[in-house]
């Protein structure tokens, strides 16, 4: 699991490190979580979901060189179609998201420098709705901001939900947790 954001206390809880703050709740969710460490351009953690081993990771570069972590991964022997990306979506509607095997940028730096670093599109995303960015904002200047007080809530099932079907994606796989957890945002569908 990677997720996207920028380190640094000057970005904590702005809507660009959503994906840094769902993988910091699947950590909460995980067996005998190892705790994050140092390895490289990223942090490093390792825990369990079910039976399944699982790495979670965040970059330590800026979102627009993600890139290099993803490289970095990819380097150390990680098979692409199984590196699960998480990270904030503008054009999603805050409290949902959308887990996909694959798809375009949409724009986002992140997946873009991905893209360009790996020359493939072809791996799994979890996108985690914060918007929608208002049309007289300025794009940039709306992830790098904090979220209102009044989208506290949906924020917090947002994250919640993205935690949980990371774990479902990591302990019974990415198809089941599509079908699961896309059809209706952040509720998953009940068996």
């Amino acid at each position: 699991m990677l997720g996207l954001g920028n380190p640094g206390s000057e970005y904590e809880g702005t809507r660009h490190n959503a994906g840094f703050m769902a993988v910091d709740l699947l950590t909460k969710k995980l067996g005998r979580f190892t705790g994050w460490k140092k390895d490289g351009v990223l942090l490093r953690g390792e825990g369990r979901a079910g039976r399944h081993a699982v790495a979670v990771v965040k970059p330590q570069t800026y979102m627009n060189r993600s890139g290099d972590a993803f490289r970095e991964l990819v380097r150390h022997g990680w098979i692409t179609p199984e590196i699960l990306v998480a990270l904030d979506d503008v054009y999603l509607p805050l409290g949902t998201m959308r887990m996909r095997a694959s798809g375009g940028t949409g724009g986002h730096q992140g997946l873009e420098s991905i893209r360009d670093a790996i020359g493939t599109d072809a791996y799994p995303r979890l996108r985690i709705g914060v918007g929608p960015a208002p049309r007289s904002a300025d794009l940039p200047e709306y992830v790098l901001g904090r979220f209102e007080d009044a989208e506290r809530t949906k924020l917090e099932e947002a994250l919640e939900g993205a935690a949980s079907a990371l774990y479902d994606a990591a302990s019974s796989g990415l198809t089941q947790a599509m079908n699961r957890w896309n059809r209706f945002g952040v509720d998953p569908v009940e068996e």
